[in-house]
């Protein structure tokens, strides 16, 4: 008889590691080390429990699954197992290191199923992942953003309306709108949150240092 597949279960909602510690707890193959409500949280017990399999979360307080991710990929097989299934949330996680990414709404066998491939090493993606990722690979790369996108992009960081933009570098509203839909597909975004989420990924945006007094 091989060994049960060891677990921790990461997620920031109680409701949710008690339903995926019942639902792992029935079957003899798994057997659950441990529950970690954030990242911080994860990557500690990760690390003395030693886990097979790591069922993260993303999106939680304080250290996020991705950076979580980052930091026990290299030692330990990460399963994402979220609600969020666009680019801003896959490509990082994937990047991180993740071996998987599923779905919250997964059925229970599936479930069961990307653990134990999880567990020998296999990529495990949620339908909709998988095809994300191939559109992504398929289409082509977009180009760098423009001089006059990168300025549009730093003012709708800081909150400009378009015609707070369109005033600033003396354009139009529709110039101005047409420069934010081009930096949406650049960044393969589909709002104006999420591009400045991706800016800061790339490195396009950086935090501003806190003014001294």
């Amino acid at each position: 008889m091989t060994d049960p597949i060891r677990l921790l279960v990461v997620d920031d909602h109680p409701v949710v590691r008690d339903g995926l510690t019942s639902l792992f707890a029935r079957d003899p193959g798994f057997e659950v080390l441990g529950e970690a409500a954030d990242g911080a949280e994860a990557v500690r017990l990760a690390r003395s429990l030693r886990p097979d399999v790591v069922l993260m979360d993303l999106r939680m307080p304080g250290l996020d699954g991705v950076s979580a991710t980052r930091e026990l990929s290299a030692t330990t097989r990460v399963l994402v197992l979220t609600t969020y299934d666009t680019d801003v949330h896959v490509i990082p996680a994937i990047e991180a290191g993740a071996t998987g990414y599923l779905l919250k709404d997964a059925p229970r066998d599936e479930l069961l199923r990307a653990v134990r491939a999880a567990a020998r090493g296999e990529a495990v993606l949620a339908p909709s992942v998988a095809a994300l990722l191939m559109n992504r690979v398929r289409r082509p790369a977009p180009g760098p953003l423009s001089p006059r996108e990168l300025e549009v992009l730093h003012l709708v960081a800081g909150g400009a309306t378009n015609k707070e933009a369109a005033a600033e570098l003396f354009l139009t509203e529709a110039t101005v709108k047409s420069h934010t839909l081009n930096i949406y597909a650049k960044l393969g975004v589909n709002d104006r949150a999420a591009a400045v989420t991706e800016a800061f990924h790339r490195g396009l945006l950086v935090p501003r240092a806190p003014e001294r007094h």
